[in-house]
């Protein structure tokens, strides 16, 4: 039996907000989706709750116009349950913070917010019932979340350094480039990144990408296209770049390989999802390891790659919550391919 809500003409707002983008969908009770949206990159710890709401305000306004619906009003949300899948979301009071924020602006009937990472699970795994198993999403960053049918979870804090995390698209470049710096002046072994890394960017050396990068003629925020580049120089056989790749790998097997222990899984059959653009975008040396890794520590872990949108999954989460029938959760996710 469904939980009731408050009548909305959609059944689910869908959000999924990561660092880079936001995407919602307004999902109708049958799992027609009514309409989309797309915004910019959600977070709250630079921009402030508010402001990084607003952000996600912009996409949720985008999508309601596309469905054809009238400006909100108080009282009349667009959706009976929003199911926000959020970035910056890492621990249970961020959670709560964020979903009184987002609830405050009225967009549904109820809120239910929870880390990003949850969407990619939620996506990968097939039908209507509870969720089982274990997603690893390597993007900007790397986290995982596992999840039984009972509730229980398990998640790490996923903020960076300070709480044990290595990896990323973020942390790869910066690897790649300390590796690089240090041949280049002769601290480290050598490495064809020293060339490919400046090459990227039409420059001659890793002198030259230092200084733009440290007088921000080259934007950090551009440190995301040396990860080809790395995967690149690994595939060639360059040892430097190639234990980069393993070690990223192995970060991947770590944290699955917890988060199946913590649930009592590591000896059962069990869908490993990844997700993420670092392993969505199949290199073999990185993927191959990554099951060559959880074959040892879970033999029965069946491993998977998530292409599918992670909106999807913030959709499906919603549906869940409102006990919808198993045929909705199927239309919804035809829809997404």
């Amino acid at each position: 039996m469904g939980v009731n809500r408050p009548a909305a003409p959609a059944a689910v707002l869908a959000v999924d907000a990561g660092n880079s983008k936001t995407d919602v969908a307004l999902i109708a009770a049958d799992g027609a989706v009514l309409g989309a949206g797309r915004s910019g990159g959600f977070q709250p710890p630079r921009d402030g709750v508010e402001a990084a709401v607003d952000v996600l305000g912009r996409a949720v306004a985008e999508a309601a116009e596309a469905a054809g619906l009238p400006p909100l009003r108080a009282g009349s949300p667009y959706a009976g349950q929003v199911a926000a899948c959020l970035s910056n979301a890492d621990f249970p009071v961020e959670e709560r913070r964020l979903a009184d924020a987002i609830g405050a602006r009225g967009w549904g009937a109820a809120t239910l917010v929870r880390n990003d990472t949850f969407a990619i699970l939620r996506a990968g795994l097939p039908g209507a019932a509870a969720p089982r198993g274990v997603a690893v999403v390597c993007g900007a960053g790397i986290n995982c979340v596992g999840m039984l049918p009972d509730g229980r979870t398990a998640r790490f804090p996923a903020v960076g350094t300070i709480s044990g995390d290595w990896g990323g698209g973020g942390g790869l470049a910066e690897e790649a480039l300390w590796w690089a710096a240090r041949a280049e002046d002769g601290r480290g072994g050598p490495t064809e990144l020293a060339a490919a890394l400046p090459a990227r960017f039409g420059l001659g050396s890793m002198g030259e990408l230092i200084e733009a990068l440290h007088l921000g003629s080259l934007g950090r925020r551009r440190l995301h296209e040396l990860v080809p580049v790395l995967f690149a120089v690994a595939a060639a056989g360059d040892p430097v770049a190639s234990a980069i790749v393993e070690r990223q790998a192995d970060e991947v097997v770590a944290l699955a390989s917890v988060a199946l222990g913590r649930l009592g899984l590591l000896a059962e059959e069990v869908p490993v999802l990844l997700g993420g653009s670092v392993l969505t975008a199949g290199h073999p040396q990185l993927n191959g390891r990554i099951v060559a890794g959880l074959a040892q520590r879970a033999p029965r872990a069946r491993v998977s790659v998530v292409s599918a949108p992670p909106v999807l999954g913030a959709g499906l989460l919603g549906l869940d919550a409102l006990g919808s029938p198993p045929g909705a959760h199927g239309k919804l996710r035809a829809h997404f391919g």
